[in-house]
């Protein structure tokens, strides 16, 4: 068994209280069984590496509640025409630089299978700990439909381990649900209204009925007890799929009075991803990546999206850290943490969205989201005081030590890692 004893930094826990000077943190093989100042640390009568923090700070492992590892968004050109397979190869670099971020467990939002999940478990790549939803839910002409007005259709094939997810009408929910599950999926993912990036909907078009929308939480959370998270951007959208018992909602561009009371009183999560319209700008300005209505539709919602997320916040809804990664670059997913501090919350309720609140959105807060004896030792070292410049943690280079399972995954420090014998 080994131990390591992370030392020489402030600890950052994921809880939210005030940070621990001179802190330490004892690991046992891929668990965490010790806590505190490195004078209270009890070490064992045994051999235990030196894992030396070099006065920056530790964080719990960093959590994105809505990404898309399989994807990364480019032009019609190049979608067309590259072949299917290198899309698995694309992602092997996608989920390396997520981990590089501090990114150590993902919900995946849409595209990606289970061998993934299981390529990463099993060692074979490096990537982060995932949930998978499959492939989302979506009618004909809706938001995850791709086909165009001139006939051609752009949506991604089906595959045996990834069934397409369009159906129309109670029964066909209902089996594409059946079939998600079969695939293995951890949580079912649904289009409850249109979207920006889509070229035939609007994001405030709803999308499947109450009973729809009901189905799926029926035959997911009753049958295996998995959860629904819902694109939702539209009002209407919002609240049906509120009303159905939807456990998140991705997005949120237009939240009224009625769909954030209704969020409070059943306890649904917020996954704002307000990096993705500022991406599709970007991209639009700098590139030919963007098509024209995506970046309309962007201009028309960036503005609306940061109200509702800033109102929703104030209202106290509970506000779990996403950013739709694959709309905009792996390895930028901490931009979003800047932006969430520009709609009102602090540098340290924006790390507690992206640790403890995160975690307890994909319902692993009894194993991560904090540093805290008993949970799985994931954890980051930044050089950076993200209390102090929260915008620091963009760079990846002030992303020091990622420790993902009890193992280094990735190390810039300057010392080497060396060992003591007590």
């Amino acid at each position: 068994m080994t131990y390591v004893l992370v030392k020489n930094g402030t600890l950052i826990d994921g809880n939210g209280g005030e940070p621990i000077q001179d802190a330490a943190v004892l690991l046992k093989d891929n668990k965490i069984k010790q806590v505190g100042r490195a004078n209270e640390i009890r070490l064992p009568d045994e051999e235990v590496e030196i894992l030396d923090a070099e006065n920056g700070y530790i964080l719990p492992g960093l959590f994105d509640t809505h990404v898309h590892m399989m994807m990364e968004f480019s032009n019609l050109e190049k979608t067309v025409s590259t072949p299917f397979s290198y899309h698995f190869y694309q992602a092997i670099e996608y989920m390396k630089k997520t981990v590089n971020a501090g990114i150590t467990s993902v919900r995946d939002a849409g595209f990606t299978d289970v061998g993934v999940k299981q390529a990463i478990e099993n060692g074979l790549v490096l990537g982060p700990r995932m949930q998978v939803s499959i492939n989302p839910l979506t009618i004909t002409g809706g938001h995850g439909d791709s086909w165009t007005r001139s006939g051609i259709d752009t949506t991604r094939p089906t595959y045996p381990g990834m069934p397409s997810g369009l159906c129309d009408g109670p029964e066909q929910v209902r089996q594409r649900v059946r079939e998600m599950l079969r695939a293995g999926a951890d949580i079912i993912k649904v289009h409850a209204t249109g979207g920006v990036m889509s070229p035939t909907d609007h994001p405030e078009f709803t999308q499947f009925s109450f009973e729809e929308l009901s189905i799926m939480v029926e035959e997911a959370r009753f049958r295996r007890g998995i959860k629904v998270m819902a694109h939702a951007q539209g009002a209407e959208g919002v609240k049906n799929a509120v009303r159905a018992g939807i456990h998140s909602i991705e997005h949120g561009i237009y939240l009224d009075d009625e769909a954030i009371e209704l969020m409070l009183k059943h306890g649904t999560y917020l996954v704002p991803t307000l990096l993705a319209p500022v991406a599709v700008l970007e991209q639009g300005k700098n590139s030919n990546n963007m098509p024209a209505h995506a970046i309309q539709k962007a201009l028309e919602v960036v503005d609306i999206h940061h109200e509702s997320v800033a109102k929703a916040y104030k209202a106290g809804v509970k506000i779990a850290m996403g950013t739709d990664a694959g709309v905009m670059p792996h390895g930028t997913n901490l931009r979003e943490l800047n932006l969430m501090c520009g709609i009102g919350m602090s540098p340290m309720e924006s790390l507690v969205a992206t640790t403890k609140v995160a975690a307890e959105c994909l319902g692993w807060e009894d194993r991560l989201g904090t540093v805290e004896e008993g949970k799985l030792a994931d954890l980051v070292i930044t050089k950076a005081n993200p209390l102090a410049d929260i915008a620091a943690l963009e760079n990846q280079d002030n992303i020091v030590t990622v420790v993902k399972d009890g193992k280094v995954v990735k190390d810039l420090r300057v010392a080497n890692t060396n060992s003591v014998t007590q």
